[in-house]
């Protein structure tokens, strides 16, 4: 078994023991369990799926970082939810007004605000596809 601990900056979602975890990275999926290598490791929005009890349980994720040792997982998100939790039509209406402010920006705009609507647009899709599974 390995602590996790999924943490955003209003609230501790999970903690507690699990069997294996999988995060969405930059360079794809990964999986941790026990005994893993230590690291540090940005996150991209997605799922992150863990099992607890026998039972898998999945959360949309924003970006983040996750800190990984050999007894636990830290991660630190600015969203994590539930399939429960999202409101699908609010997320389609999020993602549509995301793309709708990027197209109408001039690439050579600020980078960060670029960044920011395509982080918005991955958490949209995200909530949606965890929503749909």
């Amino acid at each position: 078994m390995i602590k996790l601990d999924i943490v955003t900056p209003e609230k501790k979602v999970f903690s507690g023991e699990v069997a294996d975890v999988y995060l969405p990275t930059e360079t794809g999926e990964i999986g941790v369990l026990e005994t893993h290598t230590a690291m540090v490791t940005p996150l991209i929005p997605g799922e992150l799926r863990y099992a607890k009890d026998g039972k898998v349980h999945a959360l949309a994720i924003g970006t983040g970082f996750a800190e990984v040792d050999q007894i636990s997982i830290s991660v630190l998100t600015d969203m994590a939810v539930s399939a429960e939790e999202v409101d699908e039509v609010q997320a389609e209406e999020d993602k549509k007004a995301a793309e709708k402010a990027l197209e109408s920006l001039d690439h050579n705009d600020d980078a960060e605000e670029i960044a920011q609507l395509q982080a918005s647009i991955g958490k949209s899709i995200a909530q949606i596809q965890l929503k749909r599974r």
